[in-house]
């Protein structure tokens, strides 16, 4: 009699163990019936509210489309973007076994970001030394250009609202040539956002005109390791054509990644060149006009701080050859302006 209870008590047992695996709380059960909506909050402060559903799942991983993620038991968040632009937000249900299943939606975000910081040019004189300095010597720095920089007024000056970099033919230590780069290393330098430069080109064959920015770790890694950025490039044997580029290992020098596009009057009036920067794209424009964009990852260096550069070049590997007629010629820049 005893053997039979014990066996009838085993029996029993292992029914119960079976009802309980096959419950709602089975976690053989694959996640299923992924649903994801994404609302975006329309204030434009690129607040996203996000919420996933899916039967059997017990955590849900939210991959934004900008390189950040994160792990929301509950499936929903609210995501505060810091760049507008169209995001693909993969979900991914997961269930208490790791058997999973995604499911990916685009977001939109329109987002009116703060000023961080302008320079407006309002103030005659020399460039404001807090915020600028200068690189000197002839050669461009590997670029075989013409020019001797130099930080004399001849050269740079604030006057009527604007910047003045002047490219002068003139003998100077050597070189036919005078013109300035004013750069803002260690004095300014961000990561991520929006800029708008507001500027008119130099005129005259020879010149070449740029805006760009530099990683500022360029004095430990060097370039192209650095990363290199350029809003704006004008040569003067292409009038009106505006190169939006970027410089990084396997990609720079003659294999940058880059396009240009054709614009009228760069010369004549001014035009606003614009970089849009975030942990998703780079994107570079001129007056609102797309030229280049690249996404953006870890494996490329342009999510770190980076400080600006403008110049007038002479001649060099991408200038060519100057107009024997040439004079002088300038670039002015009206404002620069830092959004994020």
């Amino acid at each position: 009699m005893k053997q039979t209870i014990i066996v009838l008590i085993a029996f029993l047992s292992s029914l119960s163990s079976c009802s309980k695996e096959n419950g709602t709380g089975n976690s053989g059960s694959a996640p299923s019936n992924l649903v994801v909506t994404a609302i975006v909050i329309p204030d434009n402060s690129g607040n996203v509210s996000l919420t996933a559903t899916a039967a059997n799942a017990v955590t849900y991983e939210f991959n934004f489309g900008n390189n950040s993620f994160q792990t929301v038991p509950t499936g929903s968040v609210t995501y505060k973007y810091a760049v507008g632009d169209t995001y693909t937000v993969t979900v991914i249900a997961k269930s208490a076994n790791g058997q999973a299943i995604s499911k990916t939606v685009s977001v939109t975000v329109v987002l009116v970001l703060p000023l961080f910081w302008a320079e407006e040019f309002n103030t005659d004189g020399a460039p404001d030394p807090a915020k600028w300095g200068y690189d000197l010597g002839a050669g461009g720095w590997g670029n075989a250009e013409l020019q001797h920089y130099t930080n004399r007024p001849e050269n740079a000056i604030v006057q009527g609202g604007v910047l003045k970099i002047n490219a002068i033919k003139e003998s100077f230590s050597g070189s036919a040539y005078t013109s300035a780069r004013l750069l803002s290393q260690n004095k300014f330098a961000f990561n991520y956002g929006k800029v708008e430069v507001r500027a008119k080109l130099p005129v005259g064959v020879g010149t070449w005109a740029a805006i760009w920015m530099l990683g500022s770790n360029i004095n430990t890694v060097s370039w192209p390791a650095c990363g290199e950025i350029d809003i704006m490039e004008h040569l003067g044997r292409e009038v009106n054509k505006i190169y939006g580029t970027l410089h990084y290992p396997g990609r720079s020098g003659g294999n940058a990644d880059g396009s240009n596009k054709i614009i009228t009057n760069a010369t004549t009036e001014f035009h606003i060149y614009k970089l849009e920067w975030s942990a998703a794209s780079i994107k570079i424009l001129v007056d609102d006009q797309l030229i280049h964009t690249v996404a953006n990852s870890a494996s490329i260096p342009f999510n770190q701080d980076f400080f600006f550069i403008l110049n007038v070049a002479m001649g060099g590997g991408f200038g060519g050859a100057v107009d024997p007629a040439f004079t002088n010629a300038t670039m002015e820049v009206d404002y620069i302006r830092v959004y994020r």
